[in-house]
């Protein structure tokens, strides 16, 4: 059964253990892959809850896995980063390190994005380990330091452990920065996938004077930009549309009088979650056959798509929806839209995973912030997530 409405906390408290966690993280300078000792404050405050952990270092990229179980039960985790992207001070209200607080805004890099989740995370966690008695269930922590990098040896690595660990996540809450206009208005239930490709094209070099004994590699790349603007994505759906965008054409060595002998073609593709990349790689394959013997492709920084389907199939989705219902008074959206993230690592056809977090507006800019309203907010929707997943 749901436990009954949370009532939120008081706003605006600058004082709270909440602000002062986000604080603490944001002072620390984790600019992926570093930490900057998140990882280990975490662990510790983690293990006063009596939470078991282990570290799973990569690379130079720290992962803390640390569960807590209260009895038989579903498992969930936690999952997000202590990463940020860099930030010159140039433009600030205040150091992006410092965690000013000004007019009831944190300001920081990381505030949002998202160092903000964790720290309302962590306190909802202390709320649900004050009730310890009456939950059933496990609740995982994965966090990694490697998320806005090229997330290689992060939450892959963590999610690689699991499975040795025959560990299977019935559900996850990735704390991305998800909400537009206010707290809770947007939660993704899936993403798109990414992916990255690179066309070398052969020609054959000539004075520009004598076209026909030549194969102008960069004639062959103008066919070939048309051909990929117009592929047909007929598997889209409502909300989760693909777009292949030419991002780089380039011809080496240009002179004014000489037929280019090679070109390259740089694009990236953002596909809905109807596909995997696999198909990605086919439909590419399909559109430049005609060119087969002038064309090869190199294939990059593959992301694959997930989806935690439709309210009929997901209990999570739905279990989420009704905690945001009693906290914010309204249903979230929901969306696939955005970039890549970490959830695709957890999502499986056995873990449910929504991401959900305060608001996206101001990440990875200048002045980036995060209201201590809306930080108290997203605390209590976490709140509410815990308590009825776990609280029997």
């Amino acid at each position: 059964m749901p436990s009954p409405a949370i009532k939120p906390s008081v706003k605006h408290n600058t004082n709270s253990n909440t602000v002062k966690t986000l604080r603490r993280l944001i002072n620390a300078p984790s600019v992926t892959p570093d930490d900057a000792g998140t990882i280990d404050y975490l662990a510790e405050r983690l293990a006063a809850l009596s939470f078991e952990y282990t570290h799973l270092d990569c690379n130079g990229v720290r992962n803390l896995v640390a569960w807590r179980e209260f009895g038989p039960g579903p498992a969930m985790a936690f999952a997000g980063h202590v990463d940020v992207v860099p930030a010159n001070p140039q433009g600030w209200v205040a150091h992006p390190f410092a965690a000013a607080v000004i007019d009831d805004v944190i300001y920081g890099r990381g505030a949002a994005d998202m160092k903000g989740g964790v720290a309302a995370m962590l306190s909802a966690t202390e709320h649900l380990c004050e009730r310890a008695q009456q939950c059933q269930g496990t609740l995982f922590w994965l966090i990694t330091s490697d998320e806005e990098g090229e997330a290689e040896y992060g939450s892959k690595i963590m999610a690689e452990y699991l499975a040795r660990q025959a560990i299977v996540l019935d559900a996850c809450l990735v704390g991305e920065p998800t909400s537009h206009q206010q707290v809770g208005d947007t939660i993704k239930n899936g993403r798109r996938g990414a992916i990255s490709g690179r066309i070398q094209i052969r020609g054959k070099a000539g004075h520009v004077a004598y076209p026909e004994q030549t194969i102008n590699a960069a004639h062959i790349a103008g066919e070939l930009v048309n051909e990929l603007a117009n592929i047909s994505w007929w598997k889209d759906v409502l909300g989760s549309q693909t777009s292949l965008q030419v991002t780089g054409l380039t011809v080496p060595d240009i002179v004014d009088n000489l037929v280019p002998a090679s070109c390259e073609i740089t694009f990236n593709v953002r596909y809905s979650h109807a596909y995997k990349s696999q198909e990605i790689y086919q439909i590419v394959a399909q559109a430049l056959a005609p060119w087969h013997d002038n064309v090869s492709v190199q294939w990059e920084r593959p992301c694959e798509s997930y989806y935690t389907g439709g309210r009929e199939s997901a209990c999570f989705l739905t279990l989420v929806e009704q905690a945001i219902l009693r906290v914010r008074g309204q249903f979230p959206a929901l969306s696939t839209a955005g970039g890549t993230s970490d959830g695709r690592f957890f999502a499986s056809s056995e873990t449910q995973v929504i991401e959900c977090g305060v608001k996206n507006d101001s990440i990875h800019q200048v002045n980036e912030h995060v209201s201590v309203g809306d930080l108290h907010a997203i605390e209590e929707i976490y709140r509410a997530i815990l308590c009825d997943y776990f609280v029997a």
